[in-house]
């Protein structure tokens, strides 16, 4: 059974997803570890729940970033991680990371990409007016939200809710995502 890794930031939907799929066996995988830049987070408690160890730390807390990724890498290893999913973490990894998981860290992104990327990316798409929207996986690589694209799926939106949209697009993560990471830990 493979070992991944989880990084989020905040309430943690993408988190269970996964972590519903490697429980009931639609991810070959076991989620040996949620790592959390926010302590406050509700992603804690769903990890809890599921009884996923956590290191959830305050950046603040570290001299520098190169100083918790380095922590971050050094629990990795002590846990075999061989796969890292990112489900909203809101910080860029930098070499630290990026060169000790080289080809083994991927994105679930709110667009599709290449378009509308970083931090606001369903903001800015409604705001642009755009009728089709969608999500997109991808490897993670030094440019933001550049790395090359594992899946992506669409879907027309032609309502003027954000909120409404905001859910659809959650709808459509969780099930591409819970399909491609089973893939790929399949693959390796």
């Amino acid at each position: 059974m493979k070992t991944i890794a989880v990084f989020a930031s905040g309430n943690g939907s993408n988190f269970e997803a996964l972590a519903a799929a490697c429980a009931d066996g639609r991810i070959a995988a076991r989620i040996a570890l949620m790592v959390c830049d926010k302590p406050g987070a509700f992603v804690n408690e769903r990890a809890a729940r599921y009884g996923i160890p956590t290191f959830t730390f305050n950046p603040k807390e570290y001299p520098s970033k190169a100083d918790y990724e380095r922590e971050i890498v050094r629990r990795l290893r002590a846990e075999r991680v061989e796969l890292i999913c990112l489900a909203g973490y809101m910080r860029i990894l930098s070499d630290v990371v990026l060169e000790a998981y080289r080809d083994r860290i991927v994105n679930i992104h709110p667009s599709l990409l290449p378009a509308f990327k970083g931090a606001h990316a369903i903001a800015d798409a409604f705001a642009y007016g755009v009728k089709v929207f969608g999500v997109t996986i991808h490897y993670v690589n030094g440019e933001l939200d550049g790395g090359r694209i594992i899946a992506q799926r669409a879907f027309e939106y032609l309502g003027s809710d954000p909120e409404e949209l905001e859910a659809r697009v959650h709808a459509v993560e969780h099930p591409l995502y819970v399909e491609t990471v089973a893939k790929l830990v399949a693959e390796q």
